[in-house]
């Protein structure tokens, strides 16, 4: 009977210690550089907080047993670009630090080899260099500032990466290019390709500083924006016309083909 009582105990000791065990996760890429990890001390007093380590599945052989160590990536023979999913279990009542988590997140490192425009409106653009997937902001400059027209998802792999988006022209000269923001919000740009349209300039019913009181009516096809008296975007697509028949009496903010004009709506 004590024997079956000590075995009770044992169990209920063991399933306490599985319960009071944690996990601190972490993933993102390799980019050739390791990651530093404060661990404190057992909330028991004996021994440390973390008690495993493990990467991509296998358990690290790193001395985790020390205020701080460092999980050396080298060893696993990881390709610059390649997933890396970390674990590390420890205590509860504890809680470990990672000192530099952004050394696993992707960065912006394209280079552009090449950015062409054709007249069929297909932007392609080739990259090497690429360490981990990031966004591509697909820009045109029109209105007087960069407009963000499109985006594409990154490869983010080293090798030759082609991309395409479609784009609109306006009338006249058009500038295209492509950019990154990575974890440090600083923006990474391409080259800056031109194309000039033949085609004539947009126009629009009523017209510059007239009043209507249901559409906008453009001459041809054309990406559009209108903001209200205070800035407001109200709308923005790309096509022949505009119902801006619920819209309030005032002034508005209209850019279309490569002008920016008003409107009165009655």
């Amino acid at each position: 009977m004590r024997k079956f009582i000590f075995v009770i105990i044992l169990f209920i000791c063991n399933l306490q210690i599985i319960l009071a065990e944690s996990e601190l996760k972490i993933s993102g890429i390799y980019q050739g550089e390791n990651l530093y990890v404060m661990n404190p001390f057992s909330p028991t007093g004996a021994g440390f907080c973390i008690f495993e380590v493990t990467i991509n599945g296998q358990i690290s052989t790193d001395e985790i047993a020390s205020n701080a160590f460092e999980i050396d990536l080298s060893v696993y023979g990881f390709s610059l670009g390649q997933p890396v999913d970390i674990v590390i279990k420890h205590h509860e009542g504890c809680t470990p630090q990672i000192l530099n988590p952004e050394v696993l997140k992707p960065k912006s490192t394209f280079n552009t080899e090449s950015i062409q425009v054709s007249k069929d409106g297909v932007l392609t653009w080739i990259t090497t260099g690429e360490i981990g997937s990031l966004i591509f902001a697909v820009e045109q400059f029109k209105w007087n500032k960069w407009v963000i027209i499109a985006s594409v998802d990154g490869k983010g792999t080293p090798g030759i990466n082609n991309y395409t988006a479609k784009v609109h022209f306006t009338s006249g000269i058009n500038k295209f290019r492509v950019k990154q923001i990575d974890y440090t919000k600083k923006a990474r740009y391409s080259d800056v390709v031109t194309y000039k349209n033949l085609a004539p300039p947009v126009t629009f019913k009523p017209g510059n500083g007239m009043k209507t009181s249901k559409l906008i009516e453009f001459s041809a096809n054309t990406d559009y924006e209108i903001y209200d008296y205070y800035g407001q975007l109200k709308t923005k697509g790309y096509g022949k016309q505009v119902d801006v028949s619920t819209y309030s009496t005032g002034t508005y903010f209209l850019n279309y083909d490569n002008k920016t004009e008003t409107f009165e709506k009655k």
